[in-house]
Formats: structure tokens, C-alpha cells, sequence
């Protein structure tokens, strides 16, 4: 981080450290097992500051070549191996074991950079507790924010009249740092009447009613307080006459008749001759009334000392404890602040940033806002202040479940999950879906469009604001609340997230953010995305890489939520976003077409969620099976935990769709659902999900029970056929299957309709952005939904069955 975010972290945050009610990301009781690798990495700028001085120093005989070979024997030691997987699998590509290596050196010679800006790889992935909108104890609000292609930046808001010259950036260091930080401050107004508060460093309290502070003493009565109980008799005494040391030491110097002024004063001698003459004077006095240091002078020509330490006064001063207990005292509570002051930033306010750029000014929506207004009845978007008072803010109950052996996983969107033709909200899905997941057998949910995107029908992906939950479903509270309730039945819950890409939407996103084209994104084509129009991160960048890596950590910390399912991880990773096609050669995943630098954000998320999170999954959604997707990060792989197998639902669509019932051919059928089986117990499968069933595609109960409303005749034999099919289908799936299993919303009891969100092409219809839950009860529905919770509780009971299944289909081939 920059010297200036460094200084307002600290500005931010120290009073903070030692409050009552301050509570870091992960608690201090918590326990982080960091992996050896992020241990020794969270050192690296310590150590490699200090080798590097031993280095260059005089007496350092060293060859050059020295701290190489340590630094190798050093990865060896940490069981770090670039190409570790290819060997353990038996692969030998000379090409793409190089490009491991060369993007291992790349990813150390990134991290020395990072911790060069920051203290390590955490506060790389903290950037949410000081960037945005941020309460101070000293009665204000901080904003920072990043854009370094402004020239003026400025707050505006109902709160000023949105005026662009009241809250702004003052102007030098303090204001703007070099790497285009902006830091603003919100003092709270005072009350008419009120008068300004003593201590010019007052703090304040914002969640207690009550607190030390309120108890009526003065300043005044607190410091004398603290000089009587603290000080032990005669240590106070140069606190409360700061004149007697310099009068003591100047009658020790010249008498008690000494000079009083410049001509009298005459010729003084050099220090060492003083000091030496002082020292021999005062040779045989007891040891406690010595100094309580000495200098050792070895008689060099140079002016280098080495300082004895007296042991008692050593020992004194350790066992002295700060006062802090009689400083937390005069910070007073939220009552006091509340008769004193009005918020200079009340919560629900609306704001928006001002620049000043190059190409003239611009209003944008912060890039850290944590709730937004995308698109508020065709007006301009803006942010949201979240700050509600202690009493309405939510509570959390209920602990994140553990991760279970098997993920049984069910795929939702809010804003579809209700019967009525409308837009859900969390609470609903709270209330009405929740329960329906659990009693179907499910240990985990994952949720898609959670966070906050413009256009509802691109169904969430592309994102506007990364740090804020869409506003369409509800507040932050509710969608905590909606985590909590997972949590307390037992659920995991899973965030779609995309950072692969973000929407080009410019009055409310990313693009263009301070009126230049590469804050964020690539220029030109390569910040393109080839056919979706979206914009692409520079996933090299320093400030990019601590936007996206807190927000991942935001999302746990804030939300408390429990994994990530990377969404289109093809898009990232290659130059040409994933559009090309794959033969499974390895010159294909190391050719000039490869982003490395996305390859290292990936290995830089997983390495700081697991050690940060240890209980965090992370699922990989990349249609080109990149090699090493579930390996560790310290054997060259990315680190993920599963994958998706993305060709088994396209599989039994084209089944479907294009053979004959008769002609499906078993063996494709199994060794699709078998994929890599080197990775079968890392990897996530699905018969359908949400992309068979949405915006002009089919459900496969669609296909297969559409034809009887058609046919008055045999329409028992078409519901047979297709129960059969639709039932087959899920239990080979299921069953085949490695250790995660997914289900989209519906699919359970056979839906028998596509999912169409409003736009233009259907006038903004409403009719299909829903699901049919009248139908669960109901003759063929309530058959599918019987047999999809059998299925699912019986996973275990079915597992030996599958290995004697696995077993006897290798013999027969």
C-alpha cells in the first residue's frame, strides 16, 4: 500500500486497537494455521530487507550467486516445487514445465513487490477496512479512494446539497498520495449550543449507549486521576514542573551562580570531553544513581557506539504498563456523541464522487460502496450510506456450519425463487426457499446475481459494484439475515463470484472510473472481451490485485460467507477469453495466448483465502480443464478445491436433443461423467443448472414432458418415458459423480419451464422470471421431488455400489 494508505491505516485503526468492542477480521482468539508457504511469505519483507543488507555490507565476502542457491534451498525446505504435480502425475512437457517455473519466479518477484506497499499478504486482502466509507473515533467519517488519473476528487451528496467544493480532498500529501490515493474527512456537525470538546483528540463510542466516558468527570479530573494512581512518588515530578530538569541540569552544568548570558558563558567544551569528565566524576557513586546507560567507546575513528543498558531501570521500565486503561476512560459513548453532535454523513444517505479529470468532471459511484442504487427510475446511480445505529444493526446467531465430506449443492437466484411474477427479496427466499432446501436433503447453497449489477437480465454477471449486494432483493442486513438462517439449518452458502470480467457501464461501474481507460482494465482490444462486451481487469496491477483480493475477503468477513464459485475462468486466463479451440495439448495452456498474470491472481486468492479461512471452498468453473486447477499452489498448481465438470450437462442435452433413446451410448455417457479421474474426487458435476434453462434455452423436464400437452393420445406413455428419462438421468449423475454434486433451483420436482428474464425482446415480462412451487405437491412433480430426496439421501448407501459399478465397467472394456 502506498505511504499515505499506510499512515491513514493507522490514523483509522490504532485508537481502535484498543477498544472493548473493536474486533479485527478474524477475531484475536482465533488461531490462523497458516500454510508453511503464506507463513514464511508474510516474512518476506523482513527477511528479505535484512539479507539484503547483510549482503551489502563491508564485511560481507559473499559471492553474488550466494543468495540464489538460498532462496532455491529455501523452497525445497518449504516443500515447494514449480512442477511438482507434473512430476507426481508422470507428465513430462518441457515447454509447460518451464512456463511453471518461469511464472513461480514471476509470482515471488509479484509478492516482493506487494510487500513493498504492505506488511504482508493480509493486509494485501484488507483493503475494505480503510478504502470507502469508514466511521473514525474522533467524531467523523474517512473516504478513501483510489484513482490516480484524477486531478480533484470530492464528495457529494444530499448531505452538502451536492456541492463539489465542500467535502473535497485537501490538497498536498495529506490529500493525495503518489499512487492516486484520495483521502477525504466528514467531521459531525455540532449542535446548536454545544460547545467543541476539550480533548482535541476526543474519541467516541458509537455502539454502547453507555460507556466510561459518560460518567461525568472532566478531562481535567481524569488526568489528575491518572497522575496520582499511575506515577509512583517521584516520577510525577517532572510531569507536573517541566521546568525543574532543565533548571537541575543547568545548575549541575555551571553552578549555582552559573552564566546568565552568552559572553559569560564563555567557550564550552565538546560533548566527549564533558561526558568523559562527568563519567570519572561520578565513578564511585551507587549503582542506582547512575545513568541508566552508558556508552562503550572502543577508540574508533568512526561514530559507531554500543549502548549498555543499566538492567535495573531496564527491568523498571518493562514492568511499567502503559496508562491506556485512564486513556479509554475519556472516550465517551454514543449518547454523549448523539447530544453533542449530528452525524456529518447520516446513514441512508446518497452520495456520489466528484472528479476532475483530464477529459472535464465526472460524477461516479464509489468503487467501494457497500450499497448502491444502479439505476434509480432512469436517474443517475448513486451510493448508499450504510450506517444504521447499534440498536437496528444486525446481529449475527448462528456459527458456519463445517464443511461436509460431500457437497450436496443447490443452486438459486433470489430474484426468480418466488411464485409471483416479480422480483424476490432475501427475506422471501429466507422464509419460503430455505426450508424447502433443507428438507430436500441439501448441505449447502449457491447463490448467483447476489452482487449488485444494473441490468437484471444479464441475471448478475455483469457485475457493477463489487463490494455491494444487489439493492433490487433487499439491504446488507437482509442478506446477512439470509446467511444466518442458512447457517442456523445447516447450510453452507456459496457466492457466484466474477472476477473474470466486470460490465462496461461507465455512470455506475468500473469503466472509465477516473476518466482514464486503464485505472481498472486493460486498453485497447485486450480490455475487451471478445464477444461479451464486457471489460477485462490488469490482473498485474498492484492496486487492481488489493480491489479484487479484499473483496473476496469482504465477502467472508462481512457476510460471513463460505466459498466461491469462480465464475468463467476461461475468460481470464486467456487472451483471446476462452474462444479458441482445445485439443488438451499442453502448448495450449502455455502458449503467447495465456494470461500469467491472471494464473497468479488465482494462486495469490486461494493462497490468502485458505490462510486467512481455513474452512473456505473455492470452485473452478473453466471450460478448458486447465492443468493443475485442484493442485496445490506449492506444487505449481492454482489451489482450488473443486472443479467443474462442465461436459456432462452439455452431454445429456445433446442425448436429448439429438439421439434416439435407443442409440445413447453407455460408454460416452460414463467416461464423460468420470472426466480426469486423477481429479474425481475434486470435482463438482451437475446433470443442468441454471445455463440449460435460461433466456431462450430448455429444461430437460421442458423437453421431455412439452410433447404432452400436444398429444391427447398416449400421453401416459410420453409422461413414462419422460419421468424414467428425467429420474435415469439424475441417478447416473449423481451416482457417478465425484464429491460434489449441483442442482439448479426447480430441477429437483422437473420445472416445466425455462427461466426468461425481462428485456426488451419479451417487453419486459415478468412471467417467466419465477418459479412454479404450486407444483411440488401435484401428481408427476411431487413423483420427481420424491425420488431427487431418496436420491440424495441415499449418497452413501450408494457409494459401494458405485465402486463395484467403476470396477466392472473397467473389466468389460
Amino acid at each position: 500500500m502506498s505511504s499515505l494508505s499506510l499512515q491513514f491505516k493507522f490514523l483509522h485503526l490504532s485508537p481502535n486497537l484498543t477498544s472493548p468492542h473493536f474486533q479485527s477480521p478474524l477475531a484475536p482468539h482465533q488461531s490462523i494455521n497458516f500454510s508453511n508457504r503464506t507463513k514464511l511469505e508474510l516474512k518476506a519483507s523482513s527477511s528479505s530487507s535484512s539479507s539484503s543488507s547483510s549482503s551489502s555490507s563491508p564485511s560481507s565476502k559473499q559471492p553474488q550467486q550466494r543468495p540464489k542457491k538460498r532462496q532455491s534451498a529455501s523452497d525445497a525446505e518449504r516443500g515447494i516445487d514449480p512442477t511438482g504435480f507434473l512430476t507426481k502425475s508422470g507428465i513430462s512437457h518441457k515447454g509447460f514445465a518451464q512456463f511453471l517455473r518461469e511464472r513461480h519466479k514471476a509470482l515471488k518477484d509479484l509478492k516482493d513487490e506487494i510487500f513493498n506497499r504492505h506488511l504482508n499478504l493480509k493486509e494485501m486482502a484488507s483493503g475494505f477496512e480503510i478504502l470507502g466509507m469508514h466511521r473514525h473515533v474522533e467524531h467523523r467519517v474517512d473516504y478513501m479512494e483510489w484513482a490516480p488519473g484524477a486531478r480533484y476528487c470530492a464528495l457529494v451528496g444530499d448531505f452538502n446539497g451536492w456541492s463539489p467544493t465542500e467535502n473535497c480532498a485537501r490538497e498536498g500529501h495529506f490529500g493525495h498520495d503518489d499512487y492516486g490515493y484520495w483521502f477525504i474527512i466528514l467531521e459531525d456537525k455540532l449542535r446548536e449550543g454545544e460547545k467543541p470538546d476539550e480533548l482535541y483528540f476526543q474519541q467516541y463510542n458509537y455502539v454502547d449507549d453507555y460507556d466510561k466516558g459518560d460518567s461525568g468527570l472532566t478531562i481535567e479530573e481524569i488526568f489528575k486521576k491518572a497522575n496520582d494512581e499511575y506515577w509512583e512518588p517521584g516520577e510525577d515530578r517532572f510531569v507536573k514542573n517541566r521546568f525543574e530538569l532543565p533548571a537541575k541540569l543547568y545548575e549541575q552544568l555551571f553552578g549555582p551562580n552559573g552564566p546568565q548570558s552568552i559572553e559569560e558563558l564563555g567557550e564550552i567544551p565538546d560533548a566527549e570531553t564533558r561526558y568523559r569528565a562527568f563519567k570519572e566524576e561520578h565513578k564511585d557513586d551507587p549503582p542506582g544513581s547512575r545513568p541508566p546507560f552508558d556508552v562503550i567507546d572502543n577508540d574508533k575513528t568512526y561514530d559507531i557506539y554500543n549502548i549498555a543498558g543499566d538492567p535495573v531501570s531496564w527491568e523498571n521500565f518493562k514492568a511499567k504498563m502503559p496508562p491506556i486503561a485512564y486513556w479509554l476512560e475519556t472516550r465517551k459513548g454514543r449518547k454523549a456523541w448523539l447530544k453533542k453532535y449530528t452525524p456529518g454523513i447520516p446513514h441512508g444517505s446518497k452520495y456520489r464522487v466528484y472528479f476532475n479529470t483530464p477529459s472535464g468532471p465526472l460524477e461516479r459511484v464509489p468503487a467501494w460502496a457497500t450499497y448502491v442504487q444502479p439505476d434509480a427510475e432512469g436517474k443517475q446511480a448513486f451510493a448508499i450510506h450504510w450506517e444504521p445505529p447499534p440498536e437496528c444493526a444486525y446481529k449475527w446467531k448462528n456459527p458456519s456450519p463445517k464443511v461436509p465430506l460431500s457437497l450436496r449443492i443447490y443452486e438459486g437466484h433470489i430474484g426468480i425463487s418466488g411464485s409471483k411474477a416479480k422480483v424476490s427479496s432475501f427475506n422471501e427466499f429466507s422464509e419460503k426457499v430455505l426450508p424447502h432446501i433443507k428438507d430436500a436433503g441439501y448441505n449447502a447453497i449457491q447463490l448467483i446475481g447476489v452482487v449488485e449489477h444494473k441490468d437484471y437480465y444479464t441475471v448478475g454477471y455483469r457485475v457493477t459494484n463489487f463490494y455491494a449486494v444487489s439493492s433490487r432483493f433487499g439491504t446488507p442486513d437482509d442478506f446477512k439475515h439470509l446467511v444466518d438462517e442458512a447457517h442456523g439449518l445447516g447450510l453452507l452458502v456459496f457466492l457466484d463470484i466474477v472476477h473474470s470480467y466486470s460490465a462496461a457501464d461507465e455512470m455506475v461501474g468500473l469503466s472509465l472510473f477516473d476518466g482514464s481507460n486503464d485505472c481498472y482494465f486493460h486498453t485497447g482490444k485486450r480490455g475487451q472481451h471478445k464477444y461479451w462486451g464486457t471489460r477485462m481487469f490488469r490482473y498485474g496491477d498492484p492496486d487492481v490485485l488489493h480491489f479484487l483480493l479484499s473483496n473476496l475477503n469482504w465477502w467472508v468477513v462481512e457476510y460471513h460467507v463460505d466459498g466461491f464459485h469462480f465464475h468463467s475462468l476461461s475468460s481470464m486466463m486467456y487472451t483471446h477469453n476462452g474462444f479458441a479451440s482445445f485439443t488438451g495439448d499442453f502448448e495450449e495452456y502455455c502458449n503467447q495466448y495465456v494470461d500469467r498474470d491472471a494464473l497468479m491472481y488465482l494462486i495469490l486468492a486461494n493462497e490468502i483465502l485458505h490462510a486467512l479461512h481455513p474452512n473456505i471452498v473455492t470452485i473452478a468453473e473453466d471450460a478448458t480443464s486447465y492443468p493443475g486447477l485442484c493442485e496445490p499452489t506449492s506444487q505449481g498448481g492454482l489451489g482450488f478445491d473443486y472443479h467443474v465438470n462442465l461436459a456432462v450437462s452439455e452431454m445429456w442435452l445433446s442425448l436429448l436433443e439429438n439421439t434416439p433413446d435407443h442409440e445413447w451410448s453407455m460408454s460416452k455417457i460414463v467416461n464423460t461423467l468420470i472426466g480426469n479421474q486423477r481429479y474425481a474426487d475434486k470435482m463438482l458435476i451437475y446433470a443442468e443448472n441454471h445455463n440449460q434453462s435460461i433466456s431462450g434455452g430448455q429444461s430437460f423436464a421442458e423437453i421431455l414432458f412439452g410433447k404432452i400437452r400436444e398429444h391427447s393420445s398416449g400421453s401416459k406413455d410420453l409422461l413414462l418415458r419422460g419421468c424414467s428419462l428425467h429420474k435415469m438421468i439424475r441417478l447416473i449423475t449423481f451416482t457417478i459423480c465425484g464429491h460434489a454434486f449441483l442442482n439448479f433451483m426447480g430441477n429437483e420436482f422437473g420445472h416445466p419451464e425455462r427461466v426468461e428474464f425481462p428485456m426488451p425482446s419479451n417487453n419486459f415480462t415478468y412471467s417467466l422470471a419465477n418459479r412454479r412451487w404450486d407444483l411440488l405437491g401435484t401428481g408427476v412433480y411431487q413423483n420427481l421431488f420424491s425420488f431427487d430426496k431418496s436420491d440424495v439421501l441415499s449418497k452413501f448407501h450408494l457409494t459401494f455400489y458405485l465402486s463395484l459399478s467403476k470396477i466392472t465397467f473397467a473389466v468389460q472394456t
